[in-house]
């Protein structure tokens, strides 16, 4: 799983040293306002909250740090996908651990739930994965689609489900 989260960062690190400025903090209507930025900003957060918290035995998402320099410069993002990378050259297998957050909207309510790494580490991926298709979205709308390729934000299983079906449609 750590390779696979591994591609996906670099992925996202190689649209990040191709889109300039106004492009990545541009907000979009179509987000509701956000930028390329806050969604990359985003996805890395709970990159970093999981390298974080493996170590101590517990994860909680909700703690991100939000960086706001992550969502307005690209070389900050671009460096902070290199500390992930190495984050997860490092991370060993820990066994079960803690995810820890509150579910609702009692201010009040945390839940603990048992958890591996193999399992967060597939979380921030599809994770990744949906804000992907939010940037998808700016780089449409920006008409800059151009600069990623299909499967940009597309899950896995989607993309199998659609060689499938073409494969199929070419037997018939």
């Amino acid at each position: 799983m750590k390779n696979l989260c591994k591609e996906n960062l670099n992925e996202i690190s190689a649209l990040l040293k191709v889109l300039s400025f106004d492009q990545y903090t541009q907000q979009s209507k179509l987000l509701s306002g956000s930028s390329i930025g806050q969604h990359v900003r985003h996805i890395l957060e709970f990159y970093t909250c999981l390298l974080k918290g493996a170590n101590q035995g517990k994860v909680n998402y909700d703690l991100r740090e939000r960086d706001f320099n992550i969502e307005n410069v690209t070389t900050k993002a671009i460096s902070c996908i290199d500390q992930i990378l190495a984050g997860l050259d490092r991370l060993e297998n820990i066994g079960d651990f803690i995810l820890e957050g509150n579910f609702t909207k009692d201010i009040n309510r945390r839940s603990n739930i048992k958890t591996s790494l193999e399992r967060e580490l597939a979380y921030c991926l599809e994770h990744s994965i949906h804000h992907q298709a939010l940037i998808k979205i700016a780089l449409i709308d920006q008409n800059s689609e151009q600069m990623i390729n299909e499967s940009f934000g597309v899950a896995p299983a989607t993309i199998r489900h659609k060689e499938a079906i073409f494969t199929s449609e070419r037997v018939h």
